[in-house]
């Protein structure tokens, strides 16, 4: 008896297609402009989130030593790496993404909710100032980058714990872009730097989407606020909520180079098999006033 192959006859097809495995996006870096602070003068001795206890000691060279690898890591992927001077007596200014938004040679400055921290504003509103951006004294209570992130076309804009929620429609007043309110619920992730990781901005400095890509954490939001990220970004990465308690999500992205808190690792897992390139660096000692590498980290957008 003949097969169907013996007889030239056509093999049964399959009534379900099969699915070819999704090709793994092509990434392109591009270098960045940054802002960061030395923190020669960092330490814990107050608390005004869940990280910080002046009960544990610091070190401060531990923490420049720490520092210092960060800064040579943006320097190896190519970065212009500005610095703006620390301040005695401003232990947190190392946390330079708190410091303003800029976007269009626009610097809109931070004002902050904490009493120990309000001197920074003004010192990094001087350092733009002197940097040649067009700077904006803000009306409402905003902690800069830490809480507000440009993705594709539009600003996420974080409140809950630090940021009111009027700075949002500030910042839309200013730089004339939608901004999309995020609540955020856990005490934990009191920015917004530190629930969500901007792994391509898309329009604005990636791959030319007008929505972005992004990383988050969806215990950090409430209801409504994950319905906007679920429709906006349906194809996000979900992290692992060890990765994000070691704020794994305070990262920083050039498009394709991802530098991240080194002990995520299920987070480095998920953004290789996506494309990206994760680049592990150690802030503990940071960590312990609560910043990571975004924290440390502020775009210069001109």
């Amino acid at each position: 008896m003949s097969t169907d192959l013996e007889s030239g006859a056509r093999p049964a097809m399959s009534a379900t297609p099969v699915e070819a495995p999704a090709a793994t996006p092509v990434r392109t870096p591009t270098a960045r402009t940054v802002l960061m602070c030395k923190p020669e003068y960092f330490t814990v001795v107050y608390r005004i989130n869940p990280w910080m206890d002046p009960a544990l000691p610091t070190d401060t060279s531990l923490a420049v030593q720490q520092w210092q690898t960060l800064y040579d890591t943006y320097i190896g992927l190519g970065f212009d790496v500005q610095l703006i001077e620390p301040i005695d007596g401003l232990p947190d200014m190392v946390y330079a993404a708190n410091g303003g938004f800029v976007i269009d040679n626009i610097a809109y400055g931070a004002n902050f909710t904490y009493p120990e921290r309000q001197p920074e504003g003004p010192a990094y509103m001087d350092w733009f100032r002197e940097a040649g951006f067009d700077v904006r004294v803000p009306e409402e209570i905003n902690e800069g980058e830490g809480d507000f992130l440009l993705v594709g076309d539009v600003i996420l804009a974080g409140t809950g714990f630090r940021s009111n929620s009027n700075s949002h429609q500030e910042l839309a007043r200013i730089y004339g872009r939608d901004v999309i309110t995020l609540n955020l619920v856990n005490p934990n992730f009191y920015h917004l730097d530190t629930a969500i990781a901007v792994l391509d901005a898309g329009l604005d400095g990636g791959s030319g989407s007008t929505t972005g890509e992004i990383a988050y954490l969806p215990s950090a939001f409430d209801e409504p606020s994950l319905a906007i990220l679920r429709e906006r970004f349906p194809d996000a990465i979900i992290v692992t909520e060890e990765d994000a308690a070691i704020l794994g999500l305070n990262s920083y992205s050039d498009g394709y180079n991802i530098v991240i808190a080194s002990r995520a690792k299920d987070f480095e897992r998920q953004l290789r098999a996506s494309g990206f390139n994760p680049i592990g660096v150690d802030l503990s000692e940071l960590l312990l006033g609560g910043g990571g590498v975004k924290c440390c980290t502020l775009e210069l957008r001109r």
